[in-house]
């Protein structure tokens, strides 16, 4: 048990290891693997209210059928601008760059053939249209090449700060080119922003950058910046930690990034979750004014010819501008995502809590019950990931804790399967000649209960051939010696072994066994007395087959006592062995030898004829006080099961009758009986109570308890 703590520590620390190197040094090659889990959250969570506040107006198929193809002549832009204007829209965002002159322009025209004569200019209608309105526009960076459509950067009307930036590190993006409005266009809006959707390397969008470095400029996302026109913020921070950014300061508001400036996106829902109106209605004016009364609109297209659909967490077409509206809904309210710079750190406290729970359970749990609660872990870390996402509005690595638990529930399984297999040989090793098949598959359903030394009541058996060493002498040869004691073996180890008893081990031609261990066996005292009984029978077989061969016929005692003993595997370190040891050992083996002097068979102590729950025929012999124990113990002999024939009866109901008055002192009633019983069935237990009395009435002792001690050592 032991080793497989050790083993599975150190599998554990090595997983957990990797997994912390994994995550610390190759985490954004598996980051599109993480996010593919926070996808699946936000499909799980469903659609949340949007933002009233906001408003796009949709360059859709409706609109390019009415109003023609893209792009329109921009005078018919510059109308839906006066007219969102006119209905007191609060700002409007511009998802359009027009980076040519528009050449539908009829004073374009003109000028182009030579033509003198005033006519209208599109691009100036356009310019004069976004300088009277609230309107932001939109430009895009290039982050591939330096192109660029204008040597004059856009205006920033506030102040950019970076804040903790560490010495010669880059965070942000940076851009290599960028695509303006053209000048007129651009001079005439008050501010504007790029309108980039950067998808991550799977290719969907899940975060925009905030800010964009340019020229070692910084330049505002379109959505910020429509938040920061809306509250007037003069000045904009940039916080640094030593690993990157940490939040973008707007006025008072903090607003946490990645480490690389972006905002992670809280999608409200599938596409077409804000309200849409098309654009060829605005442009009619057939939208109610109040639809845009103090509303943040944005415009841009959604249809499909226009290629301004991302893919996103909830749809493969996501309308690029329905993006820009989700992260001005979560600038304004707060409840963007983020992944604070302490999260790595938390991350990593994750996977070690994870690694912890699924030691513990490995460890002081069955492999079953351990797979089970590792489930539950599991689904219980993608609950918490769950809330930490939107109810905290944190986004926690789930790909590596998920990885961890995978990976330690079959390294624990495989160790359980391994170790568990170990036990299972060395138990069948060492039970598999020692007890019967019942006890072994007992003994495998609870492995680590079965070297556990402890304390436990069992029945002890003890036999051993009379005189062994006279008929050892007698046969000579060695090899006829171990026919002859393998001859008398192998059967009484069968009979012990079908009684679900244990062998402890042979001592020269004595058996040691016990019942009750390692396993519970019900009524173990009356299956040791079965088991000695049939040894018993089985011996006058034995005997017959020896006679047959010239061998010596075998006389055997055996000993019984039940009490509690020490149970486990005892020894060196080395070699050891399973057995158990104690004084109820020692007095089992004594009872075995006080045959010898009583001239009985199979001898039982008190405590087992007390726990007997069958029927037996049984004699009570002594009460004696064996060397080494101080309290006495009577002795009782078992000579068949079940009730005696009646002439039988009536001998054992007359030695009870003289064991009686031999307690009682009356050493003279008691002689006179143990003589009839002496004369009429001559054995050696009635002459040692004949030789007894004689000594008593000769000599009578000053105190008799009647308790025989034994002084020499049996």
């Amino acid at each position: 048990m032991r080793t497989k703590k050790t083993v599975n520590l150190l599998a554990a620390l090595v997983v957990l290891g990797l997994a912390v190197w994994g995550y610390l040094f190759h985490g954004d090659v598996l980051l599109p693997f993480d996010r593919k889990r926070s996808d699946l959250m936000f499909k799980i969570r469903g659609a949340e209210p949007v933002d009233p506040r906001i408003v796009i107006v949709d360059i859709d198929e409706k609109s390019l059928a009415e109003m023609g193809q893209w792009p329109w002549p921009r005078w018919k832009m510059a109308r839906i601008l006066r007219r969102l204007t006119r209905a007191r829209a609060a700002i409007i965002g511009l998802d359009v760059v027009y980076s040519e002159p528009d050449g539908s322009s009829p004073g374009r025209l003109f000028k182009a053939y030579g033509i003198a004569r005033r006519a209208p200019d599109y691009d100036a209608d356009l310019a004069e249209a976004i300088a009277h309105s609230p309107t932001l526009v939109g430009y895009l960076f290039d982050f591939e090449s330096d192109r660029s459509n204008t040597e004059a950067l856009p205006d920033i009307p506030y102040l950019f700060i970076e804040r903790g930036k560490p010495p010669g590190k880059e965070f942000l993006l940076e851009a290599r080119g960028i695509t303006l409005n053209i000048p007129p266009i651009q001079k005439a809006a008050y501010s504007g922003g790029f309108f980039n959707t950067l998808p991550d390397s799977d290719g969907i969008v899940r975060s925009v950058p905030l800010t964009v470095r340019y020229q070692s400029m910084l330049f505002p996302a379109l959505s910020f910046e429509i938040v920061r026109a809306l509250r007037q913020s003069r000045r904009v921070v940039i916080d640094y930690s030593p690993t990157g950014v940490t939040a973008v300061e707007l006025g008072p508001e903090r607003v946490p990034t990645d480490r690389f400036g972006r905002l992670l996106i809280n999608y409200r829902g599938p596409k077409r979750s804000y309200p849409y109106v098309s654009a060829v209605d605005v442009f009619e004016g057939r939208a109610p004014a109040a639809l845009f009364d103090g509303k943040i609109v944005l415009i841009g297209a959604s249809a499909a010819g226009l290629m301004d659909l991302r893919p996103t967490p909830f749809d493969n077409a996501f309308p690029g501008i329905e993006i820009h509206a989700t992260v001005v809904d979560n600038l304004l309210n707060r409840d963007f995502l983020s992944v604070p710079d302490w999260i790595e750190a938390f991350d990593i406290g994750v996977m070690a809590a994870v690694t912890a729970a699924m030691l513990l359970l490995f460890t002081y749990a069955s492999p079953l019950v351990s797979g089970f609660f590792s489930l539950l872990l599991l689904a219980g870390f993608y609950l918490f990931a769950y809330r930490m996402l939107f109810g905290e509005h944190i986004l926690i690595n789930t790909l590596f804790p998920s990885l961890l638990i995978v990976t330690l529930l079959a390294l624990f399984s495989v160790s359980s399967y391994f170790f568990e297999y170990r036990v299972k040989e060395l138990l069948r090793r060492k039970f598999s000649k020692k007890v019967s098949p019942q006890v072994v598959d007992e003994l495998l359903r609870h492995p680590s209960e079965t070297f556990e030394t402890r304390q436990k009541e069992v029945t002890i058996f003890f036999s051993d051939i009379r005189h062994f060493t006279a008929i050892a002498e007698k046969l000579g040869d060695p090899k006829t010696i171990v026919e002859m004691l393998n001859g008398y073996m192998t059967p009484m180890a069968d009979i012990i072994i079908a009684s679900q008893g244990t062998i402890d081990k042979y001592i020269g031609d004595a058996i040691m066994a016990y019942w009750n261990a390692p396993g519970d066996i019900p009524h173990h005292a009356d299956r040791a007395v079965r088991a000695a009984l049939a040894q018993l029978r089985r011996l006058e077989e034995v005997n017959r087959t020896f006679r047959a061969k010239g061998w010596p016929q075998l006389a055997i005692g055996i000993g019984i006592h039940t009490g509690t003993v020490i149970v486990g595997e005892m020894g060196s370190k080395g070699r050891s062995d399973y057995t158990i040891t104690g004084d109820n050992v020692n007095l089992a083996s004594r009872l075995e030898g006080l045959n010898k002097h009583y001239g009985t068979r199979l001898l039982v102590s008190e405590a087992t004829r007390n726990r007997l729950a069958g029927s037996y025929t049984l004699r009570e012999i002594d009460t004696v006080r064996v060397k080494g124990r101080r309290h006495p113990i009577r002795l009782f002999e078992i000579l068949a099961k079940g009730a005696p024939d009646p002439a039988l009866a009536e001998e054992l109901a007359r030695h009870a009758k003289a064991l009686a008055l031999y307690r009682d002192g009356d050493f003279e009633a008691a002689h006179r009986l143990f003589v009839e019983l002496e004369t009429a069935h001559p054995c050696r237990l009635y002459e040692v109570f004949l030789a007894r009395t004689r000594e008593y009435m000769r000599r009578p002792p000053e105190r008799f308890d009647g308790i025989y001690s034994f002084r020499e050592k049996l």
